[in-house]
């Protein structure tokens, strides 16, 4: 997926030498009253370089909805990272306005934003909404409206949502942020050009327009309305649960088939996608061969308390899946292909897509483990579209493999694939025909988590895995509701689509802020690997704090984690249901608690 820029990396060198500068505005004078005014100050100066912020003060009577601050900076010395605002520079003129979550400061509050420079000097000619800093004088005659915003439509809904979108509005000077109505009643306020108006009712008719705004206040005519009906509520969906099982888990992670059993998790799924075999030379071939089929495990590791023998034809995870399915006839166990690292093979693989079916298909049925597998899954990133490697397969190559999968492994056994979940306008869901695949497949797993993480590594800090849209929110389309709206308007059927939950979180260190949107400096530490970390540790380590787009973050220390608890994974099954989902699926089984609270949380949504 697109991932955005960092912003913030501030090195305090010599601190010891710092000394503290005067500010620009020490406090505004008494003709301030009634007026909004800015406060900027440096925090540390090292001669070269420094840190300052300025904080925005409303002193009139009502609400300010979106802030504008400008200043001159002399020669030899400029702005760099900003954090809790959006700088853009002609010359030597630095303006800054409110991010998303920051633009509306209610009567006699404040917000404030800061930045690193480099330099000696300071502001000068500082303005906020058009007036000066100070307090004194007027608005700088700005009077004219934005124009109106064009092209309002929805681009998803549910049974309790809409999702809008439109096209950017022009200003003389600039538009700091839209205004969403529903009839006659405000809805949301955003600096993007997307918006979703939650807390609707189902199967009801409702009326949207949007309005600019600028710095000045001057707000824009109302654009063309839109008129959209919810989604039918209460319609049930399917109860499939797909849990993924890692290879690679039996080592350093110490998790193995046993353990499904022991955490009560066995119970509650209905499908085991089994991770990974490779895709090589056009064909399925085998991941991990000893921890697949080798392995030997002992009594008291063993799913049936049987531990295995030297001349037995099957061990390794497979001999175990085979146990756990005689203590659970209804489970279902596919064998995933491709994934992240080993999708790369998929493009040749694509070029003669009945070779491809027929290999993977004489694996998969192989006489030592035909009885373990149900079907097979395609983890394929990305069609025709980048991934850890580009390839340009083009828009039928999923359809054609799919199809030749279909044709050889038949009606009695399944056929599955995990798909990419970014629904941005021409991002890698417009790349490949997804609607034609999923006439082959018996359901798709987009996956809707990793929308955000410290690949950023300087943020902006944003949850990887939101269920819907929300003020401020980094990119368009990357969230689960348009996701899922996208693929059903493009004629993917709702029963063939499963929700995609993330068993972990992913986070960033070096953050000030609590909300979301704050600057890094990298990636926190985690167990594994840095930036992510199991639920199972974060729920302790790093508690949630707050929940933004139908999933939580926490912030503990200078760490900023986003992760789903059992209770925004009770409200995504819910829009689930909603949605009329096949069901959902989740990445992957060693993230969960030693008591399985997160599978628990999903078979309880779905029921």
């Amino acid at each position: 997926m697109p991932r955005p820029g960092g912003r913030r990396a501030i090195a305090l060198a010599g601190a010891a030498t710092l000394t503290a500068a005067t500010a620009l505005l020490t406090a505004p004078p008494a003709s301030s009253a009634g007026t909004v005014t800015a406060t900027c100050k440096k925090g540390s100066d090292w001669g070269t370089g420094f840190d300052g912020s300025c904080t925005i003060t409303n002193g009139t009577g009502s609400a300010v909805n979106g802030w504008r601050l400008e200043a001159d900076m002399p020669s030899g010395t400029s702005v760099g990272n900003v954090w809790d605002a959006t700088k853009t520079v002609s010359g030597n003129h630095y303006t800054f306005t409110n991010a998303g979550w920051n633009g509306t400061i209610a009567p006699g509050a404040s917000v404030g934003f800061g930045f690193g420079g480099s330099g000696s000097g300071w502001f000068a000619n500082c303005t906020v909404n058009g007036a000066s800093c100070d307090g004194t004088g007027t608005p700088g005659g700005d009077t004219e409206a934005p124009a109106a915003p064009s092209g309002l439509r929805s681009t998803g809904k549910t049974a309790t949502s809409v999702t809008l979108a439109w096209n950017a509005s022009t200003d003389n000077v600039g538009v700091t942020g839209y205004d969403v109505y529903n009839g006659g009643a405000k809805a949301a306020s955003t600096t993007g050009t997307g918006a979703t108006v939650g807390g609707l009712s189902a199967k009801t008719a409702y009326t949207f327009i949007v309005k600019a705004r600028d710095a000045a206040g001057n707000t824009s005519p109302a654009s063309a309305s839109v008129a959209v009906t919810t989604d039918e509520g209460g319609s049930g969906g399917g109860d499939k649960i797909v849990g993924y099982f890692v290879d690679w888990g039996v080592y350093q992670r110490n998790y193995h088939v046993k353990n499904i059993e022991t955490s009560g998790s066995a119970g509650k799924l209905t499908h085991i996608n089994y991770a990974f075999g490779n895709v090589q030379g056009g064909k399925c071939t085998v991941g991990d061969s000893y921890a697949d089929y080798e392995r030997a495990y002992t009594a008291d590791q063993s799913v049936d308390g049987a531990g295995d023998t030297w001349d037995q034809p099957l061990r390794g995870s497979f001999n175990q899946l085979r146990k756990l399915k005689k203590l659970h006839p209804g489970l279902k166990v596919l064998w995933s292909f491709g994934g992240w690292t080993w999708s790369g093979g998929f493009g040749q693989a694509a070029q003669n897509p009945a070779a491809f079916a027929e290999s993977c298909y004489d694996l998969v049925e192989d006489p030592r483990w035909a009885d373990v597998f149900d079907g097979i899954d395609i983890d394929w990133e990305y069609p025709n579209a980048c991934g850890l490697t580009c390839d340009t397969s083009g828009p039928n190559a999923l359809k054609n493999v799919l199809s030749a999968l279909r044709s050889t492994f038949g009606s009695n056994n399944l056929v599955t694939a995990a798909i990419t979940a970014d629904a941005s306008d021409g991002g890698k869901m417009d790349a490949t025909d997804y609607a034609g695949a999923s006439q082959y497949v018996d359901w798709l797993n987009p996956m809707t988590y990793d929308y955000f993480g410290a690949w950023a590594a300087q943020g902006p800090t944003a949850p990887h895995s939101p269920l819907t849209s929300y003020p401020g929110i980094p990119q368009a389309g990357f969230n689960s509701a348009e996701t899922i709206a996208k693929l059903k308007a493009k004629g993917v059927p709702a029963s063939k689509l499963l929700l995609g939950i993330g068993f972990y979180g992913r986070g960033w260190t070096g953050v000030t802020q609590s909300e979301p949107g704050g600057a890094a400096t990298g990636p926190a530490p985690g167990t594994f690997e840095a930036g992510i970390e199991d639920y199972k540790v974060l729920k302790g380590k790093c508690p949630a704090t707050g929940t933004v787009g139908g999933t939580a973050y926490a912030k503990c220390g200078g760490e900023w984690w986003s992760y789903d608890t059992p209770s925004t994974i009770g409200g995504k099954m819910a829009f689930a249901k909603d949605q009329g989902l096949g069901g959902a699926f989740f990445w992957e089984l060693t993230g969960d608690t030693a008591n399985g609270e997160l599978i628990g949380a999903m078979r309880g949504g779905l029921g």
